[in-house]
């Protein structure tokens, strides 16, 4: 009798320790420098953020998303987690509905009501910045320590800056420059800040505004004519119109046709598929120019 009760005893205490034991609230530092306490590890996690989302299904966390935004496209399985909408002054009574004990949202001056809410219904939620390449290591394991997917997000990570490095050129002689059209009425740009001159950079090209510190800016198109880019990129699935518009053809690479079109969001997030928007890049503008 006394063995098998020591023998119970020690199937139970073994048990005790395998199971996966919650943490209590850990405090987490956002991008916004807000001090959120988040109960471990994170099972239902709205992400309200597409390159939040993507990253999570990347680390083996998409079963924990049980809420996304309209343009959280990537990967295709997240397309089944239920939309609530936009992600800059979000839906509350979605959010509240999905019963979330985390939720992730772009670090925007548009959404402190909606963080501020949240905090009111004992919702934890985190704004963060996905402005960069840079962000996405550090927020693969944040998301890892959030998840518990500490080992599969470490991984992640040496894969992605493994690739980055191998689709990263160093040009020899001078780096074609190119216009980065993403609005065409008024005309717009992006600068420095922007992702995208990251890309264009380590694809061996010069953002022709590279000199605009913020992520975008309005641009004329004097200005444009005036710099003389090698090639243009325009970003979006509509066939660009402004190819055909009078005013545009003062500019050298709009009537040579020297164009290069990107429609995919790995074009407009920073993600692990960076490396693959690079070598894209490399390529078109390499065919662009022929």
């Amino acid at each position: 009798m006394l063995a098998a009760a020591l023998a119970a005893t020690l199937v139970m205490l073994h048990g005790c320790r395998a199971a996966p034991v919650a943490q209590a609230g850990v405090a987490i530092a956002d991008d916004a420098g807000d001090s959120v306490k988040v109960r471990l590890p994170a099972h239902r996690i709205i992400s309200l953020n597409p390159a939040a989302t993507e990253l999570l299904f990347a680390i083996g966390a998409g079963k924990d998303v049980v809420g996304r935004t309209t343009w959280c496209d990537y990967p295709p399985e997240a397309l089944a987690v239920p939309s609530l909408g936009d992600g800059i002054n979000p839906n509350l009574e979605a959010i509240v509905a999905r019963k979330p004990d985390l939720v992730l949202l772009y670090y925007s001056a548009q959404n402190v009501e909606a963080v501020r809410r949240l905090k009111q219904l004992g919702i934890p939620t985190l704004r963060l910045r996905t402005d960069s390449l840079s962000d996405i290591p550090r927020l693969a394991r944040l998301f890892g320590r959030l998840t518990g997917e500490t080992a599969a997000a470490d991984s992640v990570v040496r894969t992605f800056e493994a690739e980055l490095a191998q689709a990263t050129v160093h040009p020899e002689g001078a780096r074609p420059t190119v216009f980065l059209l993403v609005w065409d009425q008024p005309p717009m740009t992006v600068g420095r800040g922007s992702f995208l001159t990251e890309l264009l950079e380590r694809a061996g090209a010069e953002n022709l505004f590279a000199d605009v510190a913020g992520s975008s800016a309005p641009v004329s198109i004097e200005a444009v004519a005036a710099r003389n880019p090698d090639v243009i990129l325009a970003l979006g699935a509509e066939p660009p119109a402004f190819l055909t518009r009078p005013e545009w053809q003062v500019v050298p690479a709009v009537r040579a046709r020297r164009l290069v079109r990107e429609e995919g969001s790995e074009f407009s997030r920073p993600s692990p598929r960076a490396p693959a928007a690079i070598r894209e890049f490399q390529k078109a503008m390499a065919e662009a120019r022929q």
